[in-house]
Order: C-alpha cells, then sequence, then structure tokens
C-alpha cells in the first residue's frame, strides 16, 4: 500500500473494448492526502466485527444434563476428591467459561470512517489498482460481455470490485446480472462503498460517473 504523498494523479481512462480514450486528473488532497495505515486497519477490524453473528454458545456446568449429587464421600475411599458429574472435568460435563451469544457491533465516528474510504480509495489509485471506463453498458444480460470488458481491461483471474456511479443507475441492474456469476467481481453503486470493500479485491473498476461521485474535483481530459 503506498503512502507517499503526492499532488495529483493522473489516471488513464479506457473504453469496454481497452482502448485509452482520455485522461482524469485527480488531487490527492481530495481523498484525504497521507494514508493513515492505523486508521484503516481500525475501520476494517470494525467492518469484521459487525459481520459476526456471535450466535457461539456451550453449555455450561449448570446447562448439562446429569445429578448435582456429589459422586462418593469426600474421605475414607482412597480416591482422589470429586464433585459432581456436571464438572467440567468429567466427559459429558459442561464447558468450563464457554462462549456464549453475544453482539459484537461498534461502530468509530462517521468522519473517521469517511475518512478510511478516501483514503482507501487513494491507495488504490497510487498503486495502479483502479482502472477507470467511460462507461458500461450492455444490451442485454450476458455474462460473456462482463467476461470479455475484463479480459480486454486485463482484469481476468484477479478479484475486481466494479464501481457504478448515480448516473449508471439505468445499467446497474444489467452490469450486475451480468457479473454476479463470475468468481471474484462484485458490483455496486459507489455511494456504498466502503473501506473494507475498496481494499478487500486486487483491483477496482470504476466507472466515469462512479469517478465523479467519489471524486468531486477529478478534472477530465
Amino acid at each position: 500500500m503506498a503512502t507517499a504523498e503526492s499532488k495529483s494523479l493522473n489516471l488513464n481512462v479506457y473504453n469496454t473494448a481497452g482502448q485509452e480514450v482520455g485522461k482524469v486528473q485527480i488531487d490527492s488532497a481530495d481523498l484525504g492526502g497521507p494514508i493513515n495505515k492505523q486508521l484503516l486497519h481500525e475501520v476494517v477490524l470494525m467492518h469484521l466485527a459487525n459481520q459476526r453473528a456471535g450466535t457461539h454458545s456451550t453449555k455450561r456446568r449448570g446447562e448439562v444434563a446429569g445429578s448435582t449429587k456429589k459422586l462418593f464421600r469426600q474421605k475414607g475411599t482412597g480416591n482422589a476428591r470429586v464433585g459432581t458429574r456436571r464438572t467440567n472435568k468429567r466427559r459429558g460435563g459442561g464447558t468450563a467459561k464457554g462462549p456464549k451469544p453475544r453482539d459484537y457491533e461498534y461502530h468509530l465516528p462517521k468522519k473517521a470512517v469517511r475518512a478510511a474510504l478516501r483514503m482507501a480509495l487513494l491507495s488504490k489509485f497510487q498503486d495502479q489498482e483502479t482502472i477507470i471506463v467511460d462507461e458500461l453498458k450492455f444490451p442485454e444480460i450476458k455474462t460473456r460481455q462482463m467476461v470479455e470488458v475484463l479480459k480486454a481491461l486485463n482484469l481476468g483471474g484477479n478479484t475486481c470490485l466494479v464501481g457504478l456511479g448515480a448516473a449508471d443507475v439505468d445499467e446497474q441492474k444489467t452490469v450486475y446480472m451480468s457479473a454476479r456469476n463470475i468468481v471474484g467481481v462484485e458490483v455496486s453503486p459507489a455511494s456504498q462503498f466502503s473501506a473494507y470493500a475498496v481494499l478487500k479485491p486486487k483491483r477496482l473498476l470504476l466507472t466515469k460517473a462512479a469517478v465523479q461521485e467519489l471524486c468531486k474535483n477529478a478534472k477530465w481530459q
């Protein structure tokens, strides 16, 4: 992950055939400037914790079947002293300090979460792991069309997040349905991006509308 601050980034814009059709200039200051790895780490941990179901449960000695009577008297038998059948020392007994259902969810400040998203995007831009296309339109729902686009843009075989902007609303269903059967490829509106969603895949594929939504001051050439 790149951490060096740069004033501006010049990225190529392609069509779905893989041909360069323009450029876009993005100011790193608009995306938070220097990348704070610690903040990204904390936001990713928060996201993963919030996804946990927390349904794990074990039976403790008060919940397992069995008598609570002492197995035999304390003294005089020549054996080591024992308690009940429910103790965690015996087979079929309860679990000592085992997990119980709990809620792992917690939230960081909204400003920190938004800053982490901008830094995650900046990291992908600086590491040249983002491909920008002028538009992404399919006449019909066909997985083959999406596969051909990914191959033309050298994205085949990589995990990829496809980001669509608000202006792509008419194409969102077609693109999503065409990509849903491709392993490692996810389609999401740019408005629903999170730092974890951006960092998880190896590459990003963004439409021009998505970049305009994520980077308000992007300059197109």
